[in-house]
């Protein structure tokens, strides 16, 4: 894999263990272990794995905000130190600041990069828009969705441009139908704007329907790797899943978090 590709992520051996003071004991926390995977540019990697398997961690650590105890994180073929803009996180809880309306959150993001201006408001508009929410630009978070809330925060982070898109479970609170809304919106933006995603879920039928490759992690360890078979675009979410392909796909994932064996 080249990886001075635009897009491209790498994570080459990496392991982070936290420190933890419990009932006055210093207790040592092995998150991640040796983990390594490459995505390409424009793919989908969707993470999943039972609570505390070291998912959103590898997610934190590919945004800057938590730092690796050993191994390289890269992407452009660049090296991750902190935060920056060739990467944008969407959380699972929007995390909208209640006093800005919908389009100023947009522009903060902007804002922090330099822009300035007419071209500041209109970028934000745009964003909005491509998430179909131009219409609500003047209202605040309170007088938002759910579902809409979660739109600004995706349209907050495509805004600045970033190279890379990290999703961390940003459907995982919502209703089923807003979600599978949802689902499709964010298929139709990336085949549109070609981001690559790497995108943290718990859902089977969710990791399926939205990635081009599944990472499997169990207990801080990569478990599997498993490409799925749907051809893109893929249209009509609820169909697809009435497909061999998906159910042959779901049972491969459900079946690799259910194995004692984790493949390092």
């Amino acid at each position: 894999m080249n990886e001075a590709s635009t897009g491209q992520v790498s994570m080459s051996d990496v392991s982070k263990t936290f420190t933890l003071k419990v009932d006055g004991q210093i207790q040592t926390v092995q998150a991640l272990k040796s983990v390594n995977f490459d995505v390409k540019q424009a793919e989908i990697v969707t993470l999943i794995g039972p609570s505390g398997c070291g998912k959103t961690t590898a997610l934190r650590i590919l945004m800057g905000l938590e730092t690796a105890s050993r191994g390289r994180v890269t992407v452009g073929g660049k090296q991750v130190h902190g935060c920056g803009y060739d990467r944008g996180l969407v959380f699972q809880h929007a995390e909208l600041l209640p006093w800005l309306t919908a389009a100023q959150n947009v522009m903060f993001g902007l804002e922090m990069k330099g822009m300035r201006g007419e071209e500041l408001r209109d970028t934000a508009l745009r964003y909005l828009d491509l998430v179909g929410l131009k219409d609500a630009a003047n209202r605040r978070p309170y007088q938002l969705s759910g579902g809409m809330k979660q739109r600004v925060g995706i349209a907050r982070a495509l805004a600045i441009d970033p190279e890379v898109l990290l999703m961390d479970e940003p459907f995982g609170a919502l209703d089923a139908q807003t979600r599978e809304t949802l689902q499709g919106e964010l298929l139709d933006i990336q085949a549109r704007t070609k981001k690559t995603i790497i995108f943290v879920t718990h859902d089977l039928d969710e990791a399926v329907l939205l990635a081009d490759r599944i990472i499997v992690m169990r207990e801080g360890s990569i478990q599997e790797t498993i490409q799925v078979p749907l051809p893109r675009p893929r249209g009509n979410l609820g169909a697809l899943r009435g497909t061999a392909e998906f159910a042959e796909a779901r049972y491969r994932v459900w079946k690799a978090l259910h194995s004692a064996e984790v493949v390092h």
